[in-house]
């Protein structure tokens, strides 16, 4: 799961990040509206945490573009804490509202808790057979067998289960997997596909990842096994 921070404050927007990314998130830092417009507009992510006192806009101006008609769920994090503010933030269209300071575990639980809620493409918990996937807590497991995986391994998973029976895209892959800031090599993509092959194997998966040459990778579904 890719994750859009927008915080002006940067020791802040460091320590959220590392929060989300030891929680098995890729995360992608914005410090200005416009910045977070132009990362929301050629980037997918499947969540967004938004500070209201930005220094070029005005948070809640921001909110209805994060929000994408709904597709997105936005966190609202910000010092405003009077209840006209509280309101202002949910009525339109946060999806929760954390007041400053917050303790890390908690704004990763109130992440985790936004994702589960009915109706966001990222509460179920994804199933291929003997393979489970648990998209809010990011846990793996074989026949009821935990798998230990990285973050980009089980990022990687979640995709190909999703489009299980389709060939996923590299570009894809790459987009979901990398944030704007991560420094990777030209074959870390392969690398990360390649550790989630032999971790799968070794927890005795049955359902192989292809690689179709010049494409991507698929799982098989059950139709096409």
């Amino acid at each position: 799961m890719r994750v859009l921070l927008v915080e002006d404050h940067r020791p802040l927007a460091e320590a959220v990040g590392d929060a989300l990314r030891r929680a098995g998130l890729t995360v992608d830092h914005a410090s200005t509206a416009r910045e977070a417009r132009d990362m929301a507009a050629v980037a997918p992510y499947t969540l967004a945490i938004l500070d209201l006192g930005l220094p070029d806009d005005d948070g809640l101006t921001l909110l209805p573009t994060l929000r994408d008609g709904g597709r997105l769920p936005v966190i609202v994090l910000t010092a405003r804490d009077q209840l006209s503010d509280r309101l202002a933030g949910l009525d339109g269209g946060a999806d929760d509202y954390v007041v400053k300071p917050v303790e890390m575990p908690e704004l990763v639980a109130r992440c985790r808790a936004v994702l589960r809620r009915p109706g966001d493409r990222s509460a179920t918990t994804l199933r291929l057979g003997a393979l489970a996937l648990d998209t809010a807590s990011r846990s793996v497991s074989v026949d009821d067998v935990p798998v230990a995986l990285g973050r980009r391994e089980v990022t990687v998973l979640e995709h190909l289960m999703r489009a299980a029976g389709r060939v996923v895209s590299r570009r894809a892959l790459d987009e979901a997997v990398y944030g704007f800031e991560d420094d990777v090599g030209p074959n870390a993509l392969e690398a990360a596909v390649s550790r989630l092959r032999r971790a799968l194997e070794a927890a005795g998966c049955p359902i192989p990842i292809v690689t179709v040459r010049g494409l991507g990778w698929m799982l098989p579904s059950d139709e096409t096994r």
